[in-house]
């Protein structure tokens, strides 16, 4: 999933800022763009999109590694006390980024399926009133032709029943 002006593995679709100045705005469904917008505007939902932007990462893997690797080789001996404690400071606040994240998408998508439900509503009554309008057309349409035909098989019986001038017509 990429957007507009992306490379094809980027995730700037995950941050509304980045969604916003790299997407044709015409593209993007009214409630997407509405949720962007508004988690633009705020600095803590700002905060907390690049942090689960960043968390939801291979970087964020590889640099963890990295960190990993140089503590327990450098700074610490085995057991690791302190590595522990800052690896379960950072699972509770990841974890917290994860319930925001998960809220976040609810949300999103409540608006996104109201949009839709209203969407579809306003589409079946112009459905409804398009039908109905074709139907009395349609009646419309078989009364004069109806009106016509009888008209007509009426022009033709009473010229038929009408003597013509020559005198009278034999059989």
């Amino acid at each position: 999933m990429s957007t507009t002006g992306a490379a094809p593995h980027s995730r700037s679709y995950l941050r509304p800022t980045r969604l916003l100045s790299q997407s044709e705005r015409s593209k993007l469904h009214p409630s997407v763009l509405a949720e962007a917008e508004r988690r633009a505007a705020s600095i803590q939902l700002r905060v907390a999109d690049a942090i689960t932007a960043f968390a939801g990462s291979m970087n964020f893997v590889y640099l963890h590694i990295l960190l990993f690797a140089v503590w327990m080789l450098v700074f610490e001996q085995s057991p690791w006390p302190t590595l522990t404690l800052i690896v379960s400071l950072e699972a509770i606040f990841l974890s917290t980024f994860v319930m925001i994240g998960q809220n976040r998408q609810a949300v999103f998508q409540q608006v996104k399926a109201d949009h839709d439900y209203n969407a579809q509503e306003q589409l079946l009554e112009e459905n409804t009133d398009l039908t109905r309008a074709i139907h009395e057309l349609t009646g419309q349409i078989h009364e004069r032709i109806l009106a016509e035909v009888t008209a007509s098989v009426t022009r033709d019986v009473a010229a038929a029943a009408k003597p013509t001038q020559d005198g009278p017509t034999k059989p």
